[in-house]
């Protein structure tokens, strides 16, 4: 015997964000577009000679992943033992090329033109700085006892570059669940 009003299963989704409902499109597209660039390399030079340009491609990519994880795990090695070689700079460029190397791995001529493209110093530097500038923006509006603020508590960067480990613990408006919490100062 049920008693009461009565409830409804049905529960109202969030609505997908714009990118989150083209991006399947935008894969079918690119797929397709792979798939004829590559017929038309195989009319205008044949088949063996696009076999060859994807096995080029995936022992290249093969070579970039596995040097730039050796790279990683060197400097992860020495930042450990509490050794750091200053003499090379840390750009964070590993995780970039490691995607230029996977890109390159992967069966197409547009991954591996953008695969190469990536591999570039200057390329790599501003794809870094806007995708450091792009987290960092998002951290910032992140809400307060969420990871974001997890990430901003973890490092405090000093103008030298050295990040120093620590916490920051403040006693403002906004420090209690439910207040609004004032925009951080740099």
């Amino acid at each position: 015997m049920t008693t009461g009003a009565p409830t409804s299963s049905y529960q109202a989704r969030p609505r997908r964000s714009r990118p989150r409902r083209f991006l399947p499109l935008g894969i079918a597209a690119w797929l397709v577009l792979e798939i004829w660039l590559l017929a038309l390399v195989a009319d205008a030079a044949g088949g063996f000679t696009v076999f060859l340009l994807l096995v080029a491609g995936f022992v290249l990519g093969a070579a970039v992943v596995k040097r730039a994880g050796r790279r990683a795990f060197r400097n992860l090695s020495e930042t450990l033992q509490g050794r750091s070689s200053e003499s090379e700079p840390r750009s964070g460029g590993n995780g970039l090329t490691m995607l230029g190397g996977l890109l390159l791995m992967l069966p197409g001529l547009i991954s591996d033109v953008v695969g190469l493209v990536l591999l570039l110093p200057p390329v790599q530097r501003t794809v870094g700085r806007r995708a450091e500038r792009s987290l960092d923006r998002k951290l910032r509006e992140a809400p307060y006892g969420s990871l974001g603020d997890a990430f901003r508590q973890a490092n405090i960067h000093r103008p030298d570059g050295k990040v120093v480990q620590g916490e920051v613990i403040r006693d403002e408006p906004g420090d209690t669940p439910g207040e609004p919490r004032p925009p951080l100062s740099r």
